[in-house]
């Protein structure tokens, strides 16, 4: 048995892929399958604010894609927003604003749906937080996780509407965040009515050295037949992804 450290990377399918977007770009991505088996449910990641360091390969969003369809049988769809950089490469447009970044979420959620990718949720974090409560009430998605919401793009009517669509709606709001806390973000999702706002002692809006407590509060949510916490040791194959761009 081998202790899962931060740079480990557990067995996938995993595939490089370009999102299309309505208005005519190409977004980097990567689908990350289980190895073995159909994912029991649907990641889609949506990421942080590209202006500050955000991107698919943000350390939660990395980990994630490393371990969970190892772990907890889940598929993981992360991709760079129009104009985001990282190791994975760079998505064609230019920081919207979370304007056109419309037609970046609706990109991801379609080719999920058009792969037959089941349950499919989507896990904002901060400015991916306000791309997920504006833009991913979709039909096709079954529920959200939101990771650190500033509550900054969106508006009273994003609440609205998804409180009027019923689905399922979780925030972890670290105990030391930022920008918004546990007491003022139950008042803001007070608005909706369904949903759950969970916060997480000793925490900060990046969530460093929190990483496998949100990966359980996730995989809980979203595959609730699998056991959390999940496993801090892999007793099989495991590669070491270079983080070293991103230390």
């Amino acid at each position: 048995m081998a202790q899962i450290r931060a740079n480990s990377v557990l067995p996938a399918r995993r595939e490089a892929i370009t999102l299309q977007t309505a208005d005519g770009l190409s977004l980097v991505g990567e689908l990350a399958l289980p190895a073995d088996r159909d994912p029991v449910a649907t990641l889609v990641l949506l990421h942080p604010l590209p202006t500050h360091g955000g991107m698919m390969d943000s350390h939660v969003y990395r980990k994630a894609a490393f371990r969970l369809p190892a772990l907890a049988g889940v598929a993981v769809l992360r991709f760079n927003t129009r104009g985001t950089t990282s190791m994975q490469g760079t998505s064609e447009g230019t920081f919207d604003n979370a304007e056109g970044e419309r037609f970046d979420v609706a990109a991801a959620i379609e080719y999920a749906e058009f792969h037959d990718l089941p349950d499919i949720w989507v896990v904002g974090w901060s400015f991916g937080t306000d791309l997920t409560l504006m833009y991913a009430g979709d039909p096709a998605v079954r529920g959200a996780i939101l990771l650190s919401p500033p509550l900054r793009f969106s508006s009273p009517a994003h609440l609205e509407a998804w409180a009027e669509s019923g689905k399922p709606l979780t925030a972890l709001v670290p105990e030391h965040d930022d920008y918004l806390r546990p007491d003022e973000a139950r008042e803001r999702f007070a608005a909706i009515p369904q949903a759950e706002v969970v916060g997480v002692d000793g925490a900060k809006h990046l969530w460093v050295g929190d990483a496998e407590k949100v990966l359980d509060m996730v995989v809980a949510r979203v595959a609730p037949g699998v056991a959390v916490p999940l496993p801090r040791e892999w007793d099989g194959p495991m590669d070491l992804a270079d983080t070293s761009a991103y230390a």
